[in-house]
């Protein structure tokens, strides 16, 4: 569904993305992983057909993204920052403008905005929602016109772990529905439980690409599985087959309390491969 070679966009005299290489299949979840400034919304802004690059490949629905039409645009829907939002109209009526811009029936409307779970805010302003409830309403902008692929630029920054749950229920459910969805996010967490596949990008350039499962287990130097017993005690043993009688014996013996392998999170990953933290500006 999307696809970029050996991307390369600079302004001015500054680079910022390079060498931008990745696919997503039909129906995945992907997940570009990194700090603010690292490049994300700039590839999305391309991918889009909003931006021009420099040099490079960048393929969506099939299609070289600089031969695609109007009606490859009504396919694809985009969440970024406070795009689409309008302040002084409730939000009914600010699906009503992309109803018409889309040529999608009002009927959809109420459907919509129940699915998202904001049927009884229908007739509410928009400057009168909560942060969570605002999310919930680009979302609903975003599903109505039922595209195939759809961006999500940060859609859960700044909200309750609630809040964040009811988003991420949404996204599951448009990939229930068969929906390719370009997710960008600093949250490894978000990423771990949402993501087919993650892309982790630093100062313009991914350093390292995969399912969240397989590149923490890449970075799984230790080898080590760590348990916590009733006693209190923590104990330490190598992963390999030697530790199994260990671990069996302890267990018969009811003393374990917890027991976790050592692999690293995708943060752990980050820092190792770049020296920061998602989290950071």
């Amino acid at each position: 569904m999307i696809s970029c070679r050996n991307l390369y966009k600079s302004f001015s005299d500054k680079t910022v993305l390079s060498g931008i290489n990745f696919s997503i299949e039909d129906g995945e979840i992907f997940g570009l992983l990194g700090p603010s400034g690292a490049g994300k919304t700039t590839l999305i802004n391309i991918i889009t057909g909003q931006l021009p690059f420099d040099k490079g490949y960048v393929c969506v629905l099939d299609k070289n993204v600089k031969e695609l039409t109007g009606e490859d645009s009504k396919k694809i829907g985009i969440m970024m920052d406070s795009f689409g939002v309008y302040e002084r109209f409730s939000c009914a009526d600010n699906l009503k403008i992309f109803a018409d811009i889309y040529g999608v029936s009002h009927d959809r409307i109420i459907q919509t905005l129940e699915a998202v779970g904001l049927k009884d805010a229908a007739g509410k302003p928009a400057s009168d929602l909560s942060k969570g409830m605002r999310a919930r309403l680009q979302l609903a902008r975003v599903f109505m016109h039922s595209p195939k692929i759809i961006f999500l630029d940060e859609p859960t920054s700044g909200l309750d772990p609630q809040t964040m749950k009811q988003i991420h229920h949404l996204i599951l459910d448009k990939k229930k529905e068969g929906c390719t969805i370009f997710l960008t996010t600093h949250n490894m967490e978000e990423a771990t439980a949402l993501c087919d596949k993650v892309a982790l990008l630093n100062e313009g350039v991914i350093v390292e690409c995969g399912a969240p499962k397989e590149v923490v287990r890449k970075y799984n130097h230790q080898k080590k599985i760590k348990l916590h017993l009733v006693t209190g005690e923590d104990v330490e043993l190598p992963h390999d087959e030697g530790s199994a009688e260990r671990i069996f014996s302890l267990m018969i013996e009811k003393k374990v309390e917890t027991i976790h392998s050592s692999e690293p999170d995708l943060e752990t990953v980050f820092l190792e491969l770049t020296g920061r933290k998602l989290e950071e500006a």
